[in-house]
């Protein structure tokens, strides 16, 4: 049930991946629109600090606790039809939270928001693994990967132009005329597909993986705030452990599990997995510190900073819709691929933090190597995961992906703004704290780049 033949492709599939690329659009720029609008709802809905907090962190941990529940279910019951009901959930999140009259009901329109973000991130990912051949799914990852990038510089772009013209609510209604029009699209276009196994639901391994994953991320997310020793983040620490062993223990022993803890023997699958963890940790925590860099360093206005971050976006734009990111991974190979990007990401960092730290020259420099790295690394990486896995279990595998990028930026920013917070407390101005932060996000990509790559060398030597 796979909607086309696969040694040719699908006969419409570049005209599909526009249409799951805008629906992946949409769910990104969510990701950080909100943030411009913060000092609106403080004014108008009289959101307290705890308001905010969970305004921002209600979307991100349903969307994290539930990715690899919605990767499995779209495995199951098959891909379009979670593709268009992540859309219709999140064009209904968006409308209850551009009319929210109280920060409660903005609150919950933003978890009813995460949960369509979570069917639409593994779908739009599983559905382009079923359409492509295994020869065109580098640069059909590549322009996917594209879009994540787009997402990243414009949801404050897009986010500080609606609010310059229109109330804060109009940053969610915008949402949905298109998710409208994904939903039209999706339905017409888009061929179905599920595993032909139809295995029965793991209903036990999604209530541990959903409980355990969102107890961790929201553990992260406390932990700078809270304290690392505080009752909260040990507590809740201790709840993710618990409940994510018991979920590996029973994957291990069910007879159709959501996740077949198998994939963790093939060297391909754990090399990219390690790999994506470090570099995801070191990437997300240095573009955490960047914006404050941008602001509080070089002095510009939220606007002015985001606008300054669009060269990172248009490299990897221009890099991967132009094809040059898959030519130069098939010549090179996944391996020295990903290791050449991580180089260069690492290189950027380094850029942002030692060169013309007091104008924008070295950011600028630093944000074209880091565009370039992000162009060449990311779709390999996300390549070497979803082809480590069968191609059955395609939505898994973009859960698996998602998950990993849902944690490693939520460690990153957590780890690397406590790099930050104790370096200012020793004494240290705030732009040197900075550049401490972004030299340790250096050693982590680059360190995550060198193990992915050597990792998935070993593994090509023995499966040859």
């Amino acid at each position: 049930m796979y909607g086309m033949p696969t040694s040719q492709g699908h006969p419409q599939r570049w005209l599909i991946l526009g249409v799951i690329c805008l629906a992946q659009l949409t769910v990104l720029l969510d990701n950080t629109v909100l943030n411009v609008a913060i000092p609106s709802l403080t004014r108008e809905l009289r959101a307290t600090t705890s308001d905010i907090q969970w305004m921002i962190n209600a979307y991100s941990l349903v969307q994290s606790g539930l990715l690899l529940t919605a990767g499995s279910a779209a495995d199951r019951y098959g891909r379009k039809k979670m593709l268009i009901t992540g859309l219709v959930l999140f064009g209904a999140g968006s409308l209850v939270a551009g009319l929210a009259g109280s920060t409660a009901q903005l609150i919950g329109a933003r978890a009813g928001m995460g949960i369509g973000g979570a069917l639409l991130m593994t779908t739009t990912l599983a559905v382009a693994m079923q359409i492509f051949t295994p020869e065109e799914q580098p640069k059909a990852i590549g322009i996917w990967s594209a879009v994540n990038a787009l997402g990243f510089a414009g949801g404050p772009l897009i986010g500080g132009f609606v609010l310059d013209h229109f109330w804060w609510g109009a940053i969610f209604l915008i949402n949905l005329p298109v998710a409208a029009l994904a939903v039209v699209a999706v339905v017409i276009l888009v061929p179905e597909s599920k595993n032909p196994r139809g295995d029965r639901p793991d209903l036990l391994g999604a209530v541990l993986s959903t409980i355990g994953m969102a107890s961790l991320v929201y553990a992260i997310i406390s932990g700078p705030g809270h304290g690392w020793t505080s009752a909260r983040v040990l507590v809740t620490a201790a709840v993710a452990v618990l409940v994510l062993g018991a979920f590996a223990w029973w994957e291990s022993r069910a007879d159709e599990p959501m996740l077949d803890v198998h994939f963790f023997r093939d060297k391909r699958f754990t090399g990219a997995v390690a790999g994506a963890v470090l570099i995801v940790f070191g990437m997300g925590g240095a573009l955490f510190l960047l914006t404050q860099h941008l602001q509080f360093v070089l002095g510009y206005e939220p606007l002015e900073a985001g606008l300054r971050t669009a060269p990172l976006a248009l490299t990897v734009v221009v890099l991967n819709f132009s094809g040059l990111s898959a030519k130069w991974s098939a010549r090179l190979g996944t391996p020295a691929s990903i290791a050449l990007g991580m180089v260069c990401m690492s290189a950027g960092l380094v850029s942002i933090a030692e060169v013309d730290s007091g104008g924008y020259a070295g950011t600028l420099l630093g944000l074209l190597l880091i565009g370039a790295g992000c162009a060449v690394a990311n779709p390999a990486m996300a390549h070497a995961i979803m082809s480590a896995i069968p191609r059955e279990k395609a939505g898994v595998g973009a859960g698996i992906n998602g998950t990993l990028a849902e944690f490693g930026n939520g460690l990153g920013v957590a780890v690397l703004g406590a790099v930050l917070s104790s370096s200012v407390a020793s004494g240290e101005s705030l732009s040197a704290g900075l550049n401490t932060g972004q030299l340790v996000g250096a050693v982590a990509v680059l360190a995550g780049g060198f193990v992915a790559a050597g990792l998935l060398r070993r593994a090509e030597r023995v499966s040859a």
